[in-house]
């Protein structure tokens, strides 16, 4: 198998997409912070001392997004057409399960912008939260699903415990 981002020398390589036909492309991402139940409450009854910690992270995370390009070397930059994220509040384990999607009709997939989003508006929360819990953990951050492109749609399968919840 040929590595994408390496040209013939070995040397990293930005894919030539000029080629590809647009398509409507789309991805979800996820990240989850785990925190105390001092952060938790706090920050769900919109309590925090800093302010709206879900507003500046959605914020965050649509920045983030569009920004993609310029944090990560070889993505393209591209024309986003939405970025939506959305927080889930998992009470049972203090957690807050971000969850972006980006699209766009283009030559090239979303996913690392979606990824980014995701894992931005977890690092808000936990710059806003972190003067409360100095512990809190940023895990699983992964693709969802993805769809449009040749290779068309792909979605994570859930585990059994993700199915329980």
């Amino acid at each position: 198998m040929a590595l994408t981002h390496l040209n013939e020398r070995g040397e990293a390589n930005m894919v030539d997409v000029s080629e590809k036909i647009p398509s409507v492309r789309q991805a979800h991402a996820q990240a989850v912070i785990k925190m105390s139940a001092e952060a938790f409450d706090l920050l769900t009854q919109g309590k925090h001392k800093k302010g709206d910690v879900f507003a500046i992270a959605r914020i965050a995370g649509i920045q983030a997004a569009k920004k993609c390009a310029d944090l990560i070397p070889l993505c393209h930059p591209l024309m986003l057409s939405k970025v939506q994220v959305d927080f889930e509040i998992e009470q049972s384990n203090c957690s807050i399960k971000v969850l972006t999607m980006c699209k766009l009709t283009g030559q090239t997939g979303v996913e690392m912008e979606a990824l980014t989003a995701a894992s931005v508006a977890a690092l808000t929360i936990y710059d806003m939260c972190k003067a409360v819990d100095k512990h809190m953990q940023i895990v699983d951050t992964k693709v969802l699903a993805k769809s449009g492109g040749k290779s068309g749609g792909w979605q994570l399968a859930q585990t059994d415990n993700e199915q329980e919840s």
